[in-house]
């Protein structure tokens, strides 16, 4: 095989590798958005008790916890929801309970990433070894 062959193979080869990867990208997204739709929709329902779940679509406290508090440390919005026990009392026994406002906290920066960028030579060289070592 000459070289120009095996170049103009590989070029085929990662045209068709990228071609997957947007497909499978542009799937994920779509499945995301419908599922938030439902997720959406769902939520609407329950809140305006148009529709009751059963106890095994309720969500255990100590998840409630960990996920509320995570939103908080992010900075995110904690909405007030109603407990598994309102949730399934019958329709029309309790009313909803108005939401909680979002958390006013300020988001944290992301962690910077600058320590794997090797191309800084400081970082290349961290440690015993230092710019000029294997000169």
């Amino acid at each position: 095989m000459q070289i120009g062959d095996a170049m103009s193979q590989f070029r085929s080869e990662m045209d068709a590798a990228v071609a997957r990867g947007s497909r499978a990208t542009a799937e994920a997204k779509a499945r995301g958005a419908a599922t938030k739709g439902q997720t959406r929709e769902l939520v609407g329902k329950v809140r305006a008790r148009q529709t009751q779940p059963q106890p095994a679509d309720l969500t255990s406290p100590g998840l409630r916890r960990a996920a509320a508090s995570f939103r908080s440390d992010e900075g995110l919005p904690v909405d007030r929801l109603p407990e598994g026990t309102e949730l399934l009392a019958p329709i029309g026994s309790t009313t909803p309970r108005a939401s909680k406002p979002p958390a006013s906290g300020v988001r944290r920066p992301r962690p910077s990433d600058d320590d794997e960028d090797f191309s800084q030579e400081g970082i290349l060289f961290r440690g015993k070894f230092h710019p000029g070592a294997f000169t």
